[in-house]
Formats: C-alpha cells, sequence, structure tokens
C-alpha cells in the first residue's frame, strides 16, 4: 500500500515565502535565518500574490520598503558583503521598469561573488492578456521579457511557468548561491498568474535546513606543485582578495605571513584582511594602490594570490608583476580565479589551503633582505599618507585625501567603512589604514557609482552595532541618494560624508592625463546654463537626515563628533579639491585614440604604448 505523503496546499508565492523561512546557518556558534529579510517595492507583478505571502508572515520575516529598485538590491548586496556571505537578503519587484532598474544592481553583486537573491514579476505565462502593462514585445520571440536582461548578471537564472517547478529551482539557486566557488547573485522570474497557482507542495519541502560553510581542501597533486615553486623563492609576496574574508582565513594568513617572513598586500576587496600597522603589511597594490605594493610586486619572484580575481586594478593592467620569472599561485575556492594568466593553480577553501600549504613548508621563509625591503617601502607608504591627508598648512578647499585622514585619525572601535567608484578607491584604499580586520567595503569589482549610500544602508543593517561611515562624492549622490530616507524610515543610522568636487572630477583628471580637453565632467565643463550648486545638507535634511555643511577640517572633525552622537542617519557636506589625488598608482590600460589632431593625445597614446611593453602576456 503507497504511504500517503504530507502535503501543503500553497500558492506558488507563499510556498516560495514558506521555502525561504525555513533556510538556516550559524554564525559564532548560533543558529539564524539564512534570509533575515525582504528588501520590496511592490507593483502589479509582484503585491497581489508574493505581497500578500510576505504580509502574511511579516513580524517572522521582515519586508522592508525601499525608494528604488535599484537601490534596496546594492544594499542587498552590501549586507551580504558585510555578513560575509553568511547570510542573504532578497530583493522583489514588479515587472517592467522594476526588474530593469535592478539590472545593475545584479551585476554588483554578480562581479563582487556575492549572494542576492532577485524575485521580479513576469508577463502571463498563459500570454492571454498579453500585450500586458509594462511589457515589452519581442515580435519574434515571444517567450522573451525584460527580465531575460538578468541572464548576463546573475550566477543562476529561472523563470517558474509552473508552481511544482519550485521544488528544483530554489535548492539549486541556494546551492549555487552558497557555493564558495560559484557564489554570485541568482533570479528567478515569477509570471503574476504562476504566482497565484497553487499546488500540492510535500511538507518535506518546507522542513527546516541548517546550511553551514562549505570549505573544500587542496588537491594533492596540486599543493605538491605549489610546495615545489614556493620552496624555491627568496622574494615572495601575498596578495590578499575578498576571498580571504569570505573564508573567515584572516588568522591563518597572518600566521602565514609571519612564519614565513611574506609580505602581504591587499585588493580592494580584500582590504581589511590585516592590520595596516603589521610590520608585514604593505599596503594596497595596482591602480588604486601604493608606491610600496607596487615596487614589491614589480620584483617578486612568487605572488601568491589568495581570494583574488585579479582584475586590471589589482594587476595594473597586468604590467605590475615585471620579473618575467615570477611565478603567480592562485589560491581561490573558483577555479576561473585560480588559472588566469597562467597561475599555477591552488583549488581550494582559503583557510585550508593556506593552513596546509604552511604545514607543507616547515622550513621554508623569504630571506631577510626581502623582508628589509619590505619594511622600508611600507615606512615611506605611510610617510606619505600621513604627509599628504595632514590638516597642517592645508588650502582650500581640502582635498579628498585630507578628508579621508580626518576620520582615519578620528577613528573608533567598530567603525565600518563604505564607498565606490569615483574619485574615493584611491583616496580611501590608501587612507584608510585599517585597525580591525573587515571594517572595509569599497564597491569597486564592478566600479558602481551610486552605490555608496544605498550600500551603506544595507551595511548597517547586517551591523547594527557598529557605526558605518559612508564616503560619497556629488557625482554618486546625485545618481541615487534616496536610501538616506530608507535609512532614516527603518531606523539605521550612518554617517555620511558628501565631498562636493563640482562633478566627475576623477574621470576628468582621466581625460587630461590622456591628452584630452575638460569637457563633460565638471559641471563648469558641461552644457549648463548656470552652475547651480546643490545644498546636499538641504538635501539630506528633507529626507529626514540631520544634517549640515562644513568649510574646513577642523570643522569637519567636530561635526564628526555630533554625528557619532545623533540618533539617526547624519550628513555632512563639504567642497573638496577636484585636481587633487593621491599617487602611488601603477599603469592602467584605457583606450586612447591613435590618431588625433591634439599632440596630448598622441603622446598620451605613445605613453599607453610604452606602459603596454610591461604587460604580462604568457610569461
Amino acid at each position: 500500500m503507497k504511504t500517503q505523503v504530507k502535503t501543503h496546499r500553497l500558492t506558488t508565492a507563499q510556498a516560495l515565502v514558506k521555502y525561504l523561512m525555513a533556510q538556516r546557518t550559524v554564525i559564532d556558534d548560533r543558529e539564524v535565518a539564512l534570509f533575515p529579510g525582504v528588501y520590496a517595492i511592490f507593483g502589479h507583478g509582484n503585491v497581489t500574490s508574493l505581497g500578500h505571502a510576505l504580509e502574511r508572515v511579516k513580524d517572522e520575516f521582515p519586508t522592508w520598503r525601499g525608494q528604488n529598485e535599484q537601490g534596496m538590491a546594492l544594499a542587498a548586496t552590501a549586507f551580504a558583503k558585510a555578513k560575509r556571505r553568511r547570510q542573504i537578503m532578497v530583493a522583489t519587484t514588479s515587472i517592467g521598469p522594476g526588474a530593469t532598474n535592478m539590472v545593475t544592481a545584479a551585476g554588483v553583486a554578480m562581479a563582487n561573488r556575492l549572494p542576492v537573491l532577485l524575485l521580479s514579476g513576469d508577463t502571463f505565462a498563459s500570454r492571454i492578456p498579453d500585450p500586458v502593462l509594462q511589457q515589452v514585445e519581442h515580435f519574434g520571440s515571444p517567450s522573451t521579457t525584460v527580465n531575460d536582461a538578468f541572464r548576463s548578471v546573475t550566477r543562476y537564472w529561472d523563470r517558474i511557468v509552473r508552481p511544482e517547478q519550485l521544488l528544483n529551482s530554489l535548492p539549486q539557486a541556494l546551492a549555487m548561491m552558497l557555493d564558495p566557488g560559484d557564489c554570485g547573485p541568482a533570479f528567478i522570474g515569477l509570471p503574476q498568474d504562476v504566482q497565484a497557482e497553487a499546488f500540492d507542495f510535500p511538507a518535506v519541502f518546507f522542513e527546516p535546513v541548517v546550511h553551514r560553510q562549505r570549505r573544500p581542501g587542496p588537491d594533492k597533486g596540486q599543493l605538491r606543485a605549489v610546495v615545489e615553486a614556493m620552496s624555491t623563492s627568496l622574494r615572495p609576496l601575498i596578495i590578499a582578495g575578498g576571498g580571504v574574508h569570505y573564508s573567515f582565513a584572516e588568522e591563518q594568513l597572518r600566521k602565514f605571513a609571519e612564519t614565513h617572513g611574506v609580505p602581504v598586500v591587499e585588493t580592494v576587496a580584500g582590504k581589511a584582511c590585516i592590520p595596516a600597522r603589521h610590520p608585514l603589511y604593505a599596503g594596497p597594490i595596482g591602480v588604486t594602490g601604493c608606491e610600496a605594493a607596487n615596487n614589491l610586486a614589480a620584483e617578486a619572484d612568487l605572488v601568491l594570490s589568495v581570494g583574488c580575481r585579479l582584475g586590471d586594478f589589482t594587476t595594473g593592467s597586468w604590467t605590475v608583476f615585471r620579473n618575467p620569472e615570477t611565478v603567480i599561485v592562485g589560491l581561490n575556492t573558483a577555479r576561473f580565479d585560480s588559472v588566469k594568466h597562467l597561475s599555477l593553480p591552488l583549488i581550494c577553501d582559503a583557510r585550508e589551503g593556506l593552513s596546509q600549504l604552511s604545514a607543507a613548508l616547515p622550513d621554508w621563509t623569504s630571506s631577510n633582505s626581502w623582508r628589509e625591503r619590505a619594511a622600508l617601502e611600507a615606512a615611506g607608504f605611510h610617510r606619505y599618507i600621513d604627509e599628504i591627508a595632514s590638516p597642517t598648512g592645508s588650502a582650500s578647499p581640502p582635498t579628498y585625501a585630507q578628508v579621508v585622514g580626518v576620520v582615519d585619525r578620528n577613528k573608533k572601535p567598530g567603525d565600518y567603512v563604505v564607498s565606490a567608484a569615483g574619485g574615493f578607491p584611491g583616496e580611501v584604499n590608501n587612507g584608510w589604514r585599517q585597525d580591525e580586520i573587515n571594517s572595509f567595503d569599497c564597491e569597486y569589482g564592478f566600479s558602481c557609482m551610486g552605490y555608496e549610500i544605498s550600500g551603506g544602508w544595507g551595511a548597517k543593517m547586517a551591523l547594527p552595532d557598529r557605526e558605518v561611515i559612508v564616503f560619497v562624492g556629488d557625482g554618486s549622490t546625485m545618481m541615487l541618494n534616496s536610501d538616506l530616507h530608507s535609512s532614516v524610515l527603518s531606523g539605521h543610522k550612518m554617517i555620511v560624508i558628501i565631498c562636493d568636487n563640482g562633478g566627475f572630477a576623477v574621470i576628468n583628471r582621466l581625460q587630461i592625463n590622456q591628452g584630452g580637453v575638460p569637457f563633460n565632467n565638471l559641471i563648469i565643463d558641461s552644457r549648463v546654463v548656470e552652475p547651480i550648486h546643490v545644498d546636499f545638507a538641504g538635501l539630506a535634511a528633507a529626507q529626514g537626515c540631520m544634517s549640515e555643511t562644513v568649510d574646513t577640517l577642523d570643522q569637519l572633525e567636530e561635526a564628526l563628533g555630533r554625528a557619532r552622537a545623533a540618533d539617526r542617519t547624519y550628513v555632512i557636506s563639504l567642497r573638496t579639491d577636484p585636481h587633487a589625488w593621491t599617487d602611488g598608482g601603477a599603469f592602467w590600460e584605457v583606450g586612447v585614440p591613435e590618431v588625433s589632431d591634439r599632440s596630448e593625445v598622441l603622446g598620451a597614446h605613445a605613453e599607453l604604448l610604452a606602459g603596454k611593453a610591461d604587460q604580462r602576456i604568457g610569461w
């Protein structure tokens, strides 16, 4: 006699919510929800079914109202970064523009290898009401909707056209988001009619499951090959990437460096893997890095890349490794990253890999002269940052470096810095000299301006007991500032420092440095009737924030104290120099015209060719 399977008759939307609520994880030996909440903007594609399902469980599974779909998903991405991939937020939108607004944020999560679950409404699977409101019709492909735009910016993509498909799709999406090597955002499209359809789902599908971090160890053959390569190295260098954070391998990184005398440099994603004043720390590497790190990379005979994706801003478009004999070891959970540019792969978890690699090299250390060289380079880095960040004798307006310096000198235990693309990556990557691990998030994997304020909201939600400090320029602020209001509404207080340099100043710098003339970047160089200044403190106040405008570094320091004491988001605005930037970066390849009527452009093209001569191609 066949045993009757216990079932729950639920709509697709209800079953999806119930499944997510059943997923658990462990943080600091405490079992918590894997999906702690949902960011939502409702529309006709998700309000009546998914919205109804979320409302019925609003106390156990909180829904947070966003102001912009991109901002919600950026907040979810920053949440995942701050939680080091241990918990995952959900973001849901309606169909049409609500969905496509979220595509940029999906790219941010994809580039940064961060888990976010994106749920968008979709057109009717039956197609009977077509064309429906917000539907974009593809004449020769009726099954294509705007949600197909997510295919290129998500690790997992699916459209549910029958309720029972959830039984296969949700576990697959979850497995991908939890995979240490394949981690990234997942997208699920939910047609309006299918969301409302009911099915008898097996009860076992909703039983609680506790997920624990998987730590794949190294292959013995790969480990032997890496040990053989490292055992003869005299000038090794470690590049610490974001994978160190996600593996919780900071302690193993420090022990490895100290045991074997290996200097450590960091990528933007890997920053705050080791305290900045550690004797073996040599600064950030690459285009937004410092001379110390780049000089060491130029002379290293072996580079141990730990949890890095080796983007062009880390490698200086593959010019920072000047020694043709340099061996690159790719220690990474992702096969794709571990073999880049003929690296010697060690495909494994960072914590496990560093521990086993150290144990296999009991008597190996770098040369004394190499360690001394690294210490001298690091000392030079700190002297330079102290000098440019000093408020003494500073001109008006202040520089970005001086603004970061104020916050760096006045940091408190628990401070967590958030920034993103524009002029700040090179400034915070150098000038924020971390005392604590996991105290930094500068989105530069996708180089997404507009991330900062939404990211600060998500980070504060993830780290409610820490002070989240956001550095943002005027250009990014104008792109996306509405989550200032979100943070006030939800009670997630952050400190936001808006540096107004009159437009997209760092791109103006790139334009000029490559032989061009100032055009369409700074407001004064754009087609405007009048260069009107935005009252950013007023803009913030209108959204419910506490705010003020300051003019000097002393005033900024005083305002920072008031901001720390505030009970809600506090915005500090000040004018900054559009032309002063931190030096020390590496070569970066961009397209420079081969033909031009400007001699400056032709000169820049010649410099480009000279820089490319140092590129590592198949060494």
